[in-house]
């Protein structure tokens, strides 16, 4: 056995119930507290998500951390703008409940950061995405992940804001044309730790049974 396959952590079930229970308690974070969080946790946190995996090794993610407050007041009224027309394309059984969601924590989380993809990193030299591009998308979607779950461990919760024009979003941080948008999050301590989506404790949705999503 090789030094390398010797040194290879074996992760018990103790562990293995752990990490059961840090995939159940991710929540998708609306209400934060204004606490901030302790110095350089956000740059550890960032690391982690730099560790993902990635198409040929591409790591095409750019993390953005959005800290002026000018910048924040432009992000919310383009949310604002943005979720007053998803409010009025509501089928009319949903406006009111629909309404009624916060979703999003913009004003009282104490961190935020854009998530960009690069289409087309020069690292990893095109391996694995000629035929399907949008895994080098993908593979900052996984970041994004990898960030989620890391500030779960550390008792942090993380809020993804979809409700944005992208196009707005890359010009009030004067961010390069050709990086896209994957994500705006919103990073705190939260408000509850609830188990269940915010979303399915609002009955606006129900998480579905595994039998109903494999084939």
């Amino acid at each position: 056995m090789s030094a390398r396959e010797a040194d290879a952590p074996i992760f018990g079930p103790a562990f293995q119930a752990e990490l059961d229970a840090l995939f159940r308690w991710r929540r998708d974070v609306r209400r934060f507290r204004r606490d901030a969080l302790p110095d350089g946790l956000l740059d550890r946190l960032l690391a982690t998500a730099n560790t993902a995996p990635s198409v040929g090794l591409s790591q095409p993610w750019r993390f953005v951390t959005v800290d002026d407050p000018a910048r924040r007041v432009a992000v919310r009224a383009d949310f604002e703008a943005c979720n007053a027309v998803a409010l009025a394309t509501q089928d009319e059984t949903r406006v009111a409940n629909y309404a009624r969601l916060k979703l999003a924590g913009l004003e009282q989380a104490p961190c935020h950061v854009a998530v960009f993809v690069e289409p087309d990193p020069a690292q990893g030299h095109g391996l694995g995405r000629r035929t399907m591009p949008e895994s080098v998308a993908y593979s900052a979607v996984i970041a994004v992940h990898t960030l989620w779950l890391a500030a779960r461990a550390h008792g942090i919760g993380l809020g993804w804001v979809s409700i944005l024009d992208p196009s707005r979003i890359r010009e009030v941080l004067e961010i390069p044309e050709t990086w896209q948008l994957v994500a705006y999050l919103c990073v705190g301590y939260p408000e509850i730790e609830a188990i269940t989506p915010e979303l399915e404790r609002e009955g606006w949705e129900k998480r579905r049974s595994i039998n109903i999503v494999v084939r």
